[in-house]
């Protein structure tokens, strides 16, 4: 193995044919395998610890109280405490929290093992608290942090470029099965690291392989608990007919719209990200506050509940989908509006991953256009979540699949609307980006 990164300036790369038939990458496919069993479940064990937060706080602390059911007011004292929680651990512990989810989705560098702490309790108060998040960056760091002190404990001596390769399997292993297949997890983390070439198969084929062990853990602790997988899935998807030209307008319109709208929502939390990091515990309190009001606002006005304003909108998603027919075309509107404020709010200030917030925000779109003439709900459930998706990652091909591969059998017939969708998204993000400052440079 090269004693430097792959790819790192003022190197030159190795020749990764010769590297993959050396005895040295046999031995680092043993250890990744090895890892990513206990990774897998730790990362299973991260997302039931997250789950099991949510419930007790939404749902037996109010009853333990003495109310019947979770008063609409609720989230406002639960998500100031998670601000206070959550600021806290981003000032006062290594790491800040790990990777600012304003700038996006990053597999880069995996923490150090001090960092690892601040990492998980960071995402622990945001996401178990009901910030509208994700736990996919999290787990990722998580995963490739754990990944690389294991491997150093294991060997001492481990070369540069052998460590980056054990940290990117880790994150594999702890994404396996998040977005409901681990080749979609893996696909995920190639195009958000920039892997290409030759170079892409070097890092592949361990990464493959601890994400194939990791979805077989996710799967066999989530039997043997009963928990289920916290895998990303939709019990029912309604059937779509083929594609029309109708529908293919729809998916210039709705990648338009999605662009603008994700430009918007970017924009407006790397301006609060700003403010934040100049004073972080009474500004991410003011930010989780922010948070509770919008679900609380969205409770009162439609009578619905809270939570649907909360949380990453993962699980979620399938019933959006499901009950389509009882939402009404203003109570999508009223939560569009509420979910995508909470969004920045929580982009700016908290730790977690952006994708399922994006992919609840598109869909609610797109079910919104259905009700216009020429569109049926799969359609712009699918062409909503593909193009939010993109204007918000900036990753072309995740999206496509994220989009289609949830929709199972459904998504062949929509892909070809998706990707027209996530090509005009994509397009348009590009053009109305404008350089900015260097967000490392930004004050703590």
């Amino acid at each position: 193995m090269s004693a430097e990164p792959v790819g790192a300036s003022g190197t030159e790369s190795p020749d990764p044919l010769k590297v993959i038939r050396t005895r040295e990458y046999t031995v680092l496919l043993i250890m990744v395998a090895a890892l990513g069993v206990p990774i897998s479940a730790a990362a299973f064990g991260f997302l039931a610890l997250v789950h099991e937060i949510q419930s007790l706080t939404y749902e037996d602390l109010p009853r333990a109280l003495g109310f019947h059911g979770t008063p609409s007011w609720w989230p406002v004292p639960l998500l100031a405490v998670a601000g206070v929680l959550t600021g806290l651990t981003i000032r006062h512990l290594p790491g800040t929290g790990g990777h600012r989810p304003a700038e996006g989705l990053s597999a880069g560098g995996a923490p150090t093992a001090a960092e690892l702490p601040g990492v998980a309790l960071a995402a622990l108060a945001s996401l178990g608290l009901g910030v509208v998040l994700g736990p996919e960056a999290p787990l990722i760091a998580l995963g490739g942090g754990l990944a690389v002190y294991a491997a150093r404990l294991l060997k001492p001596g481990i070369a540069p470029s052998a460590g980056a390769m054990v940290a990117a399997a880790g994150s594999f292993a702890a994404v396996s099965a998040l977005l409901g297949s681990p080749l979609l997890g893996a696909f995920l983390l190639m195009e958000a690291s920039g892997l290409a070439g030759m170079m892409l198969g070097l890092v592949l084929v361990p990464g493959l392989l601890a994400s194939g062990i990791g979805s077989l853990i996710f799967v066999g602790l989530g039997s043997w608990t009963g928990l289920g997988t916290y895998s990303l899935t939709l019990p029912h998807v309604p059937h779509t007919p083929q594609p029309t030209f109708a529908e293919f307008g729809w998916a210039v319109a709705l990648g338009a719209a999605a662009a603008l709208a994700g430009t918007g929502i970017k924009k407006l939390s790397l301006l609060l990200q700003g403010r934040v990091e100049q004073r972080r515990v009474i500004t991410t309190v003011v930010m989780g506050l922010a948070v509770g009001v919008l679900a609380l606002l969205y409770a009162e006005s439609t009578g619905r509940d809270a939570s649907e304003v909360l949380y990453s909108g993962q699980d979620d998603l399938g019933g959006l989908l499901a009950q389509d027919a009882t939402y009404t075309v203003a109570t999508l509107l009223v939560l569009i509006l509420c979910k995508a404020l909470a969004y920045s709010a929580s982009l700016s200030a908290f730790r977690g991953g952006p994708i399922f917030p994006a992919m609840f925000l598109g869909a609610a779109a797109g079910l919104v256009l259905s009700h216009l003439p020429g569109l049926n709900a799969t359609s712009g459930f699918a062409m909503g979540i593909g193009a939010m998706c993109v204007a918000m990652l900036r990753l072309p091909m995740t999206s496509v699949l994220l989009a289609t591969l949830l929709l199972g059998s459904e998504g062949i017939t929509v892909m070809p609307l998706v990707i027209v969708s996530v090509v005009v998204s994509y397009v348009l993000v590009l053009r109305l980006e404008r350089p900015s400052a260097d967000p490392s440079t930004a004050p703590r």
